[in-house]
């Protein structure tokens, strides 16, 4: 049964075959006119065009692919190294800057920062509460950086290692920890005024830091390297560009002096209710600068105590008439000329002298007085009648001679020079009112280096900030012996019966001058606003530092120099020259029955 059907089959099929086999060409079994597609004539055109559109297509990936490769390839060749190329940035580690003994007073330390890429960042919701967290950003700051898109964002620079620690923890794809550097300051609002501090780029905005940038930067070295799809370093690329750390900087500042200096200046402060002061330590052989401290402070590290009364150098930057201090120039030029000598008298009865209409007065009239008794008593009126037999230029040579109305010679930003008009224009009163230190302005700094003339036998000293090993020549100002004289009258000015006897050292012999003078304020002068300062110098016979105090608007009823400042010059005097080596010249005993005497005495006026 299943074979006849199977024949029956083959013969059905063979009769459909049989009229298409008749056509010539035709292979058997096919049937071509059943198809209208393939029997229909095609247009020439359509071949025409399928062969212009696939030329033009060949023709601009062929252009396309020059433009990449030849044209701009720089660019291209950018955009793919992104994707797996990133040259790092190794960081120069600034140089130090150290005190005269080696102690540091500024050095760089390692420290982490976090970065994000935030194209890749992926984290989850806890992963996030938790970055934030450690970072103390909010979680909306977070999001508005992932926003901004790109290969690099900062999230937090300069951390502590525990929190860098906690945030590898996390192992959030997208975020980066970098090692970058920190300033650190020991010394703290002790020199800050000294050292200054940088930025967070490590540049320098003040101080030393400032004034030595280019010594202590360094100069960065780079890594290149392939990382994969996750961020890892695959290999590197190239050679590795080593940084070049930054040079040291040696000062001439003593911390052990600078400190002592930082704490006599704010006690003096809070005593007297002040409102700023300053203090100056000079070595007079050197020329060296020990100290130089100002209150208020500010943490060099701490942005949030950078407050502008903070950061005012005072001792440097800020000018104001001298005083008295400008007494003992008159008396030296006027013996340097020969007009007077240290015995020579001069009647300064009845306390007062006028000129041209103006009555200039002495606090105690005191009558007849020799040059030294003038200084040692503070006579305004014996030391304007030297002063008026000098000729105008005379008197403003022997002013820029010691400094005066010119910036100090030294490295360090915001020196101020002061104000000294032209001879030319000074009126009679005026070169009067100029020579006890009204009339002309002058810097704490400035005062400190001008009495190094007398601590130095007559020589103007050059002052430095760097360390300083051998002594220096100055500028011959006065003779010798005209300077040891007036050497002679600040030791009786800070004695019994002067004007200063509470700048006394214990173990050694002091002289120096005092200053008062009331504030300027517009163009007149603060009824009970007042600077006081004492300027002076130790041992007396052969000087070693010259000590500048200043004290800003001292309250409670004391201004006088003499009861604010000259006792702040005490107590760093005497501890300078114990940290020096400098043996005492004096006996410790009979100066602190005399301490005592006057003590009790004092505790019985009141």
């Amino acid at each position: 049964m299943s074979a006849g059907w199977l024949d029956r089959a083959r013969s059905r099929l063979a009769a459909r075959l049989a009229p298409a086999a008749g056509k010539k060409g035709a292979p058997a079994g096919a049937r071509y006119a059943s198809s209208p597609l393939l029997t229909a004539k095609t247009p020439i055109w359509r071949s025409r065009l399928a062969l212009v559109v696939v030329g033009l297509s060949f023709a601009l990936l062929l252009g396309r692919a020059m433009y990449v490769q030849a044209i701009d390839k720089e660019f291209f060749q950018a955009q793919g190294e992104m994707r797996y190329q990133r040259t790092f940035e190794l960081q120069a580690s600034r140089g130090r800057i150290t005190d005269r003994n080696g102690e540091v007073l500024a050095a760089s330390v390692p420290a982490p920062s976090v970065w994000m890429m935030p194209k890749d960042f992926q984290a989850t919701p806890a992963q996030v509460a938790e970055l934030t967290r450690l970072l103390g950003l909010s979680s909306e700051d977070l999001a508005a950086k992932v926003r901004e898109g790109g290969n690099f964002v900062w999230l937090r620079r300069l951390i502590d290692e525990t929190t860098a620690a906690r945030i590898r923890e996390l192992k959030i794809k997208g975020i980066t920890i970098e090692r970058e550097y920190r300033r650190e300051y020991p010394e703290g609002e002790a020199a800050a005024h000294v050292v200054g501090f940088t930025n967070l780029q490590e540049k320098g905005q003040e101080g030393v830091e400032l004034a030595f940038q280019k010594q202590l930067q360094g100069h960065n070295g780079s890594r290149s390297v392939v990382r994969d799809r996750l961020g890892r370093v695959v290999e590197d690329i190239g050679e590795i560009v080593e940084p070049e750390d930054g040079k040291d900087i040696a000062l001439s500042i003593d911390s052990k002096v600078q400190f002592v200096a930082y704490q006599r200046l704010r006690e003096a402060v809070a005593q007297h209710e002040a409102q700023a002061g300053s203090v100056v330590v000079l070595d007079v052989r050197t020329g060296e600068v020990l100290a130089l401290a100002n209150y208020p402070s500010y943490t060099p590290g701490d942005r949030r105590t950078r407050t502008g009364a903070n950061l005012r150098n005072r001792a440097l930057t800020d000018t104001f008439e001298p005083g008295s201090t400008m007494k003992p120039f008159i008396a030296a030029q006027s013996i340097q000329a020969g007009r007077v000598r240290p015995e020579t008298v001069i009647q300064t009865a009845p306390g007062s002298i006028t000129i041209t209409g103006s009555t200039i007065r002495d606090s105690h009239p005191l009558g007849v007085m020799t040059v030294e008794q003038i200084i040692q008593k503070s006579s305004n009126v014996g030391t304007v009648k030297m002063a008026m037999q000098m000729q105008p230029r005379e008197m403003w040579e022997l002013y820029r001679s010691l400094g005066f109305g010119q910036k100090p010679e030294m490295e360090f930003p915001g020196l101020a020079s002061g104000r000294l008009r032209p001879y030319k224009s000074w009126r009679p009163i005026e070169q009067a009112t100029m020579s006890y230190g009204y009339g002309l302005s002058a810097s704490l700094f400035q005062l400190a280096q001008a009495y190094t003339v007398f601590a130095r036998d007559g020589q103007l000293v050059p002052v430095t900030l760097q360390r300083q090993d051998r002594p220096v020549e100055g500028q011959q100002v006065f003779r010798p012996e005209v300077a040891r004289a007036v050497r002679k009258m600040l030791g009786m000015a800070a004695g019994e019966g002067g004007t200063a006897p509470k700048a006394q050292a214990l173990g050694y012999s002091v002289g120096g001058k005092t200053g008062t003078a009331r504030k300027q304020e517009g163009k007149g002068y603060a009824g009970n606003k007042y600077r006081s300062w004492f300027v002076g110098m130790a041992p007396l016979d052969q000087p070693r530092v010259v000590v500048a105090v200043m004290i800003d608007e001292p309250g409670k009823g004391q201004y006088y120099g003499g009861l604010v400042a000259a006792p702040v010059f005490s107590q760093v005097v005497q501890q300078t020259l114990r940290v020096l080596s400098v043996p005492p010249d004096r006996e410790v005993t009979p100066q602190i029955i005399a301490r005592t005497q006057a003590a009790r005495a004092e505790e019985e006026s009141f």
